[in-house]
């Protein structure tokens, strides 16, 4: 077997990237499903439905969204100027504050605390870690393995949540958070001496200015950066489509994510075992599909026909999930799972086939950007939209309706996937950026 087809060789300058971003994502991973038992009990102590919870959970992603709408393509923009390393070093530390807390104390005072640290932890890293990953990649992995090495990426993701929500099944819940702080201290650390960069800093000059005007320089200078993202992104037919894509994904994704795991709990009494072997079952199939079956088919089919399968798979998810009938029902939906995380790997590589070298972190930064403008607005209808259907008041039975909505936003995703053409690179590409440094020559 030539493992150099599957895109594995491609992964050998990745190690100390992927390390410890696997370590990062088992940790968060192993929260996710004890964390819906927690803050029901400490805002709903005794109820198996906490509109609270599903409030503050929209919240919070809609306070996410709007800053993200800046943060991600200026974070996407300062790893092309002053390295990929800096910035992951950020990301991958925001994470470990909010668990502190719960890990000291789970009560409602230091719920709400874990929130608002949460919030800002979000903001900083939630889509930023994995744009700053696959800039990374894109500087040292040559532009015909890019797709097989970014499925290779995101398997490992999927890897990772496996491992995290294995230790989640099986560890007591009192040792989890105590067991996360301690391998999300490991991740920063690992990058901090073992992560190689692979930018050249532009030169800064020495001659010092007022401050009130270094703000004002670097204000301008973000804000110019900016528009000039969005202008190599609508300039580009490729570009353009697969911004509009991601949107509607995104905001029929995200606004299942922020209130599902509080629907299964409400509907079918679902806990922490159950919501373990759920989003277990998926990410073994997800390692499958990610790691071999998207490299075998990317050659023969490309990343557009690859992308459309998925977003298949990802209406039926929703529409299973949101019809479900007995509780069988969301180990069926989950399976779809196996499939629609090919959108992300496919998504990647055909932003960065279409984007320049130079431009990598920009045009992943600002397409992030528009999914963030996607999870501002998903939760706006969503989480009433949920909580009304799960009371007694809702109009009509069927308590997953927000979910069956949801779908709808992904088969508009499919619609402008199936519009996307060919196209391998920008039109800016021989446009440079003078206000971005040169990526050091590989």
């Amino acid at each position: 077997m030539d493992w150099k087809n599957f895109g594995l060789w491609e992964l050998k300058p990745l190690l100390h990237l992927l390390l410890p971003l696997c370590v990062h994502w088992i940790a968060e991973e192993m929260t996710v499903s004890v964390l819906v038992d927690v803050t029901t009990n400490a805002l709903c102590p005794g109820q198996s439905t906490c509109s609270e919870a599903i409030y503050i959970n929209g919240l919070q992603q809609t306070i996410v969204g709007v800053f993200k709408m800046v943060v991600l393509p200026l974070l996407g923009q300062l790893a092309d100027e002053y390295g990929r390393k800096p910035l992951l070093l950020l990301t991958v530390s925001t994470t470990i504050f909010p668990f502190a807390l719960l890990a000291i104390n789970q009560s409602k005072g230091f719920v709400y605390a874990y929130y608002v640290l949460r919030t800002i932890s979000y903001i900083i890293s939630q889509g930023s870690i994995f744009c700053i990953a696959v800039a990374y990649a894109a500087d040292v992995v040559d532009d015909s393995k890019r797709a097989a090495a970014f499925s290779w990426i995101t398997g490992f993701f999927s890897a990772s949540h496996v491992l995290g929500n294995f230790l989640a099944r099986f560890l007591p819940e009192k040792y989890i958070f105590l067991v996360s702080i301690v391998l999300l201290i490991f991740c920063p650390t690992y990058m901090q001496f073992f992560l190689v960069e692979t930018v050249k800093p532009a030169p800064r000059s020495d001659q010092e200015t007022y401050c009130l005007t270094r703000v004002v320089e670097v204000i301008d200078k973000r804000y110019k950066s900016m528009w000039d993202a969005g202008l190599i992104v609508f300039s580009s037919p490729t570009l353009r489509g697969i911004s509009f894509v991601s949107f509607f994904y995104e905001l029929g994704m995200s606004g299942i994510s922020a209130v599902l795991l509080y629907y299964l709990k409400a509907v079918f009494g679902f806990n922490k075992n159950q919501f373990s072997e759920i989003l277990m079952m998926v990410g073994v199939g997800s390692i499958f599909s990610q790691i071999l079956v998207l490299p075998l088919l990317n050659p023969f089919v490309g990343e557009k026909v690859i992308l459309c399968i998925a977003l298949l798979a990802s209406i039926a998810y929703a529409l299973f999930y949101g019809l479900a009938w007995a509780s069988w029902v969301p180990y069926l939906s989950a399976s779809f799972g196996v499939i629609y995380v090919l959108v992300k790997p496919s998504t990647y590589a055909i932003i960065s086939k279409a984007s320049s070298l130079n431009n990598q972190g920009k045009a992943q930064g600002y397409i992030a950007g528009v999914q963030s403008i996607a999870s501002l607005l998903s939760p706006l209808a969503m989480s009433p939209l949920t909580s009304w259907f799960l009371s007694s008041d809702a109009p009509f039975n069927c308590k997953g309706f927000s979910i069956i909505v949801s779908s709808v936003c992904m088969m508009i995703s499919l619609c402008f996937a199936c519009l996307l053409n060919r196209e391998e690179r920008s039109n800016n590409d021989k446009e440079e950026d003078v206000e971005t440094p040169l990526l050091s020559e590989s």
